[in-house]
């Protein structure tokens, strides 16, 4: 669904749907740029670049690098050294929305929380089960 907006980049107003997030001027300058970081990176001597380095060849800010990863239009599998960061704690990474790490910390605290209220569950069911006679 489409709704109006005003542009992250420039301010402007526009429309926004499910393909751009930003204007039409806005847009095609980012595809301006896509295009000259996508030629960069194909050439054989660059796919292994860092984001760092595409950066300083092109002037592409990474914050547009990690966006086109995000929306995989430059993917990990041909360009081993592109990603964007961990939601959680800033690691690169190329795919999911977490690191590893993080998805392994975020299992373990769920199932610490699921063993602690099966424990009070367990508790209070006892407790409520419990008659005392004199």
């Amino acid at each position: 669904m489409s709704e109006l907006m005003n542009c992250p980049e420039c301010n402007g107003l526009y429309v926004k749907n499910m393909f751009k997030d930003t204007c039409d001027k806005c847009f095609r300058e980012e595809e301006k740029k896509f295009e000259e970081v996508y030629a960069f990176l194909r050439k054989r001597e660059n796919r292994a670049a860092s984001i760092e380095r595409v950066v300083e060849v092109t002037g592409v800010r990474e914050k547009l690098i990690h966006k086109w990863v995000r929306k995989k239009r430059l993917q990990p599998a041909h360009f081993p050294n592109m990603g964007y960061p961990c939601d959680n704690c800033g690691k690169i990474i190329p795919k999911a929305k977490l690191c590893d790490e993080c998805t392994t910390n975020l299992t373990q605290d769920l199932q610490k929380l699921a063993a602690e209220n099966a424990f009070q569950e367990k508790k209070n069911k006892d407790q409520q089960s419990t008659y005392y006679s004199k």
